[in-house]
């Protein structure tokens, strides 16, 4: 890849030499369209290396969801959500649990328990179509992701 670069670094090097010895030779009346030339010529450069990073980028993008299809795993799962959750709903789980045993004695506790394992559960995806609508949203977050990352 780096030898086509310095090809067309080369060649970027000619179109450049090739237009300052025009000026020369024309003169000061033409030198607008021959800057406005080159330019046109160091854009079309850049649009095309764009485009193959862009392209480049995309294809990573299929085979890794490729790769997490045939592993059987959806993008971004990780133990690292579920476990930040979990934790985050037994932090909570204490003063919920001393409101219910305050207000409703031992069915109050038993029913704010039920509540936050409910919860969880829905959240770990044991409910098939509720994980299956979170799957989705993820994964329509994630295409929505910047392609101009290098």
């Amino acid at each position: 890849m780096e030898a086509r670069e310095q090809a067309r670094d080369a060649e970027l090097k000619k179109e450049l030499d090739a237009t300052l010895h025009a000026r020369r030779e024309l003169g000061e009346e033409y030198e607008t369209a021959l800057v406005d030339s080159f330019l046109d010529k160091v854009e079309q450069r850049l649009d095309s290396s764009v485009d193959r990073r862009v392209r480049r980028q995309l294809a990573e993008q299929q085979m890794a969801v490729a790769r997490d299809a045939r592993t059987g795993r959806a993008a971004g799962d990780g133990w690292g959500e579920g476990f930040g959750f979990a934790v985050v709903t037994l932090v909570l789980a204490i003063p919920l649990s001393a409101i219910a045993v305050v207000n409703a004695h031992l069915p109050g506790l038993l029913i704010a328990w039920g509540g936050i394992v409910g919860v969880n559960a829905l959240h770990a995806g044991a409910w098939p179509h509720f994980g299956e609508r979170r799957r989705e949203r993820r994964e329509r977050q994630e295409r929505r992701g910047s392609d101009w990352e290098e």
